[in-house]
């Protein structure tokens, strides 16, 4: 078979029932996971299971299935369906833009190196600093605080907790991989 061929391919099975089903979970789960929360006193933002499923979303899935599980989360956020409009425009709402930008990266280097302790380092080094940036990029336009306070709210609190996510995720993806045809 051609490349043209299997590209065609590779795109037709993204969209069969399984597929849509298995995308439709996925987003289910990003939603589960927003109400999964740790409060931080001094923070806007909160520590979420958040991160763990979109470092998952992005080992398990194409780039154009986590488009359309992503803009589907963010679409029912707006509608009030794990979030708002309010939230996603407010201080926190950040990382929700940024989860979106680290599943894509994280599927296009999955796609690419298939080792996995590779795969666990790069959703730490890569996928973690591109949903912070985000975050608290968002977090500083919205509140207008110094940098300093940012990394204090946006950042240095959410780091163990998410390397750990980290590994959990890759734990899960390894496991998952074997029922979830790869795309």
């Amino acid at each position: 078979m051609n490349t043209a061929a299997r590209t065609t391919a590779k795109k037709e099975t993204i969209w069969t029932t399984f597929g849509i089903t298995t995308m439709a979970l996925m987003t289910t789960m990003l939603i589960v996971s927003t109400y999964i929360k740790i409060p931080l006193p001094f923070s806007t933002a909160s520590i979420t299971a958040q991160t763990l499923v979109v470092n998952l979303i992005g080992m398990l899935f194409a780039p154009l299935q986590i488009v359309a599980i992503m803009a589907s989360w963010i679409l029912l956020s707006v509608l009030g369906i794990g979030g708002s409009l309010g939230k996603l425009l407010g201080p926190a709402g950040g990382y929700r833009y940024g989860n979106a930008v680290a599943a894509i990266l994280i599927s296009l280097f999955c796609r690419k190196v298939k080792n996995l302790k590779a795969q666990t380092a790069f959703l730490i080094f890569v996928g973690i600093p591109v949903i912070y940036l985000f975050g608290a990029v968002q977090m500083k336009v919205v509140t207008n605080q110094p940098w300093p306070a940012i990394m204090v709210q946006a950042v240095i609190p959410f780091i163990p907790l998410d390397v750990v996510k980290c590994f959990v995720a890759a734990g899960l993806a390894k496991i998952l991989r074997r029922v979830v045809p790869q795309f």
